[in-house]
């Protein structure tokens, strides 16, 4: 049986409902019992699986990692470090044999919706907009994930929007000469494990924040301590992201959209005409996280809301695309660089032109820039429901996101 093969027909029996003994075992007839383990237990395995033994002599994916999680085993088969994948999917785009495919959380991650023990709460990437097709809104998509049994569709931009106020604040602190200098951390994965295991000289330079989607999940279990959260984006360095010994826990599940489609599929769904169930009031800075330069544009435009008066103002240098980031930082390094903000994103084009992305990066990026000017409000600063969601965590004042917080503070 082949992987695809195997995979549908897990996925189809699991939106049905649980099967008989029997029909499990007439299911799963013939199926790679490693192929079988990955999909139920995707926990055990690294972001990248190996399929079948591969002992290519000429492997083109031996040399592809940046990070350097490929090797041999003793046999001389492939084999992927879990413990330093992060998911850049860069082998698999070079293996010839196509021996390499990312990881799927689906199983598990429905298990827990249809099970019922708990709430489960979807956490949609600011890329989402029009993903599942243009007549998709927010608010239909939201309806799709109840009717799958969620218990609730959270925008994962209302939390950019509370990391833009914090790294604003930070570099209205930090970057006080014209030799300071901040390096964003709220968004890419690919981009800080480049720094912390590559460029690790230059971590001082990093706020100590979590991630958009990490600080969306804490806030769900803070407020529903019993809820389980599943992520939902457009790569799969967000499954490497979660598994991080200091964040582990937080996300229970991460999907693409790719995986997310496959179940729209399956369980016959179409959001697109389903009704709408509109909640979210991220601001336009959180909405345009997803594309390259959003997260500079964000975080710029609201330390001009804090802090008119600045004399030395946010001067931002962006990259996009492995090769672009390791060039900028080493511009940086090398000191050939004017700016005193930089931000990296692993994907040319940001988030939306992530390798589990559904439509092109150019049309990602009009139609994140298109929700982004839909926003009611311009800046987390100017957004009550960001202020009274802070209240509800404990923040007193907007300054208060700078004390160290067990909800946004990451301890590199």
């Amino acid at each position: 049986m082949k992987f695809v093969d195997l995979y549908q027909r897990l996925l189809k029996a699991s939106l049905e409902g649980a099967a008989s003994q029997a029909e499990q075992e007439a299911l799963l007839e013939g199926a790679n019992p490693h192929q079988l383990d990955c999909l139920l237990h995707p926990e055990k395995h690294p972001p990248v699986w190996r399929m079948e033994n591969c002992t290519c002599q000429d492997a083109p994916c031996l040399g592809s990692c940046i990070f350097q999680a490929i090797g041999r085993d003793e046999k001389g088969n492939v084999t992927i470090d879990a413990s330093k994948c992060v998911g850049c999917e860069e082998c698999i785009r070079r293996c010839r044999e196509k021996n390499l495919t990312a990881s799927r959380d689906i199983l598990p991650a429905l298990a827990a919706v249809r099970t019922g023990t708990a709430p489960v709460y979807a956490m949609i990437a600011p890329a989402f907009v029009s993903q599942f097709d243009r007549g998709v809104t927010p608010g239909r998509l939201r309806s799709a994930f109840k009717q799958l049994g969620f218990a609730g569709m959270v925008e994962v931009a209302t939390f950019a929007d509370i990391l833009t106020l914090k790294e604003a604040l930070e570099f209205d602190r930090n970057v006080q000469s014209e030799q300071d200098f901040q390096l964003t951390s709220c968004c890419c994965p690919m981009w800080i494990a480049m720094i912390r295991k590559i460029y690790h000289e230059l971590m001082p330079h990093v706020p100590a924040a979590v991630s958009p989607m990490i600080a969306c999940a804490r806030t769900i279990k803070k407020l529903y301590p019993d809820a389980r959260t599943v992520f939902i984006g457009p790569c799969i360095a967000k499954k490497s992201e979660a598994r991080e010994p200091d964040l582990a826990g937080d996300v229970d599940f991460v999907l693409t959209f790719q995986e997310v489609r496959d179940i729209f599929d399956f369980a016959k769904i179409d959001p697109a005409a389903l009704p709408e169930d509109e909640r979210d009031h991220s601001s336009r800075a959180g909405r345009i996280y997803a594309r390259a330069g959003g997260v500079s544009e964000a975080v710029k435009s609201t330390v001009a809301r804090l802090n008119p008066g600045r004399k030395i103002e946010l001067k931002a240098q962006r990259a996009d695309g492995v090769p672009a980031c390791r060039q900028m930082i080493s511009d940086l390094l090398a000191g050939k660089t004017q700016a005193n903000f930089y931000e990296g994103m692993g994907c040319p084009g940001g988030c939306v032109g992530g390798p589990k992305a559904l439509i092109d990066k150019e049309a990602g990026c009009r139609n994140v820039n298109e929700y982004g000017d839909e926003a009611p409000y311009a800046t987390p600063i100017d957004n009550p429901y960001v202020i009274e969601l802070l209240q509800r965590l404990g923040f007193d004042t907007v300054e208060s996101l700078l004390e160290k917080s067990d909800i946004f503070t990451r301890n590199f």
